[in-house]
């Protein structure tokens, strides 16, 4: 393990930490109203380890092959996949991680409750909004998050926790704010029509660049890498 990447995460984490509870107070919340969920892609498992010993709960991954590569080496840890699922791929995510974020079609939830039902499990999963509706992400539209996140629901074997969005890169700083405030009333909605809303309590918006606007919006699981960690590494696996 670098010196230099533990060294650089200590620093980070600190700032993070402080960042996140003036945010939380600034929105009527404590810290502890707030996760911070480590976003690992690329970053070494001795870096994700010292991560977790310095009191990191919970870690996202982004592609499957790197999570199962790096997996069997975590110190226990809360694990999540925040990354682009494919359907084919869902076999082996389902089961061995907590939350999976990214439930962007209602075909991708189908295929969740499939391989859920044959493990005999039930995954949780957030259902991903496309906020800007950029052709270059995927998700659910605005309009339709809610009757997707419904649809989702009835689904065996399945249990909606809430809203992921990736809102679109702003010039600066507070401009996304309207994304963000979007996607907490939302949130709001969903929690208001889904007939058991004592599940919906998850809304994971805000990453390195935008994640106290997030907070300061409503968002209660901010997903952290870049501001963590440094900059991106060369990828493990794909």
């Amino acid at each position: 393990m670098e010196r230099s990447s533990v060294s650089i995460f200590d620093e980070n984490y600190r700032r993070v930490l402080e960042n996140i509870e003036a945010a939380a107070a600034r929105s009527g919340r404590r810290p502890s109203d707030i996760t911070l969920l480590a976003a690992t892609k690329t970053v070494d498992v001795s870096v994700i380890n010292h991560a977790i010993e310095k009191g990191v709960k919970y870690i996202g991954e982004n592609r499957v092959q790197e999570f199962l590569s790096k997996e069997p080496y975590y110190l226990p840890v809360h694990k999540h996949f925040i990354g682009h699922l494919q359907t084919n791929k869902v076999k082996d995510i389902v089961g061995r991680v907590e939350l999976i974020h990214s439930v962007d079609s209602l075909h991708l939830a189908k295929e969740i409750s499939r391989q859920s039902q044959k493990k005999n499990i039930t995954s949780n999963v957030l259902i991903e909004v496309n906020a800007g509706g950029e052709e270059s992400k995927f998700g659910f539209t605005p309009e339709n998050a809610i009757e997707g996140a419904l649809e989702a629901a009835e689904l065996p074997n399945i249990r909606v926790c809430g809203l992921m969005s990736i809102p679109p890169v702003c010039a600066a700083p507070g401009e996304n704010a309207k994304f963000f405030e979007l996607l907490y009333k939302l949130f709001i909605d969903i929690k208001a029509q889904y007939k058991d809303n004592s599940n919906i309590d998850t809304l994971s918006m805000g990453m390195s660049d935008d994640y106290v606007s997030a907070i300061e919006c409503g968002a209660n699981m901010v997903r952290i890498g870049t501001a963590l960690f440094g900059r991106r590494q060369t990828p493990v696996g794909k």
